[in-house]
């Protein structure tokens, strides 16, 4: 059995499995899979952004997008996790710590709007993004959730974002050359993806 975040059993996942229990009751990985890509893809075409200022961007807005992302799937979409997980050599946020490092963490969020060059945005928006990566707050789909919520901040400071066609191993490596204080990897991503919006 595989065992995706280093839990071998937990209450999100049907008895004897690390297949997460969800409303369409699919017990097969692979076709939860698929499953998630078809409807995150869906939900995320139809969603509509209210966000109007920086200060909006709060860790109750990423439970929100969460929410709407994985609404069709999972009870408990939009929720804190509340059990430990890691993966590979990677140990995420404690659960019980989840919620004080992300008030603290999204305190950091108004700053962004004051970067004075796009390099210093691009590093600041990459530190920020693996310390988020880090808490990896929910149970699944925090990277889904977390480039969303990157996606709609940045379109608000005047970028848009198109992400590269990197594999996951290549975000994963990313990562956790951040969380080993490299930031470059992840920095040279955001290079790639983030364009000033043209003005018509």
């Amino acid at each position: 059995m595989r065992d995706k975040y280093g839990v071998s059993q937990d209450r999100y996942c049907y008895q004897g499995t690390d297949v997460l229990i969800n409303r369409l009751n699919i017990q097969e990985a692979d076709a939860l899979d698929e499953a998630e890509a078809r409807f995150t893809s869906k939900r995320y075409r139809n969603y509509q952004s209210v966000c109007t200022s920086v200060s909006d961007f709060s860790f109750d807005h990423l439970k929100i997008l969460h929410k709407h992302l994985f609404q069709d799937l999972y009870d408990w979409a939009g929720e804190v996790r509340d059990v430990d997980i890691s993966k590979g050599n990677t140990r995420f946020c404690t659960a019980g710590r989840i919620e004080p490092a992300a008030l603290k963490l999204f305190k950091q969020i108004s700053s962004l709007s004051n970067s004075q060059s796009l390099d210093s945005l691009i590093h600041h928006v990459a530190d920020l993004f693996c310390e988020l990566n880090l808490l990896h707050p929910f149970k699944e789909g925090n990277g889904r959730t977390l480039r969303f919520f990157f996606e709609e901040l940045l379109y608000l400071l005047g970028f848009d974002v198109n992400w590269p066609e990197i594999s996951q191993k290549e975000w994963i490596d990313a990562n956790v050359a951040g969380l080993h204080l490299d930031l470059s990897p992840l920095e040279d991503i955001f290079k790639q993806s983030i364009s000033p919006i043209s003005s018509k």
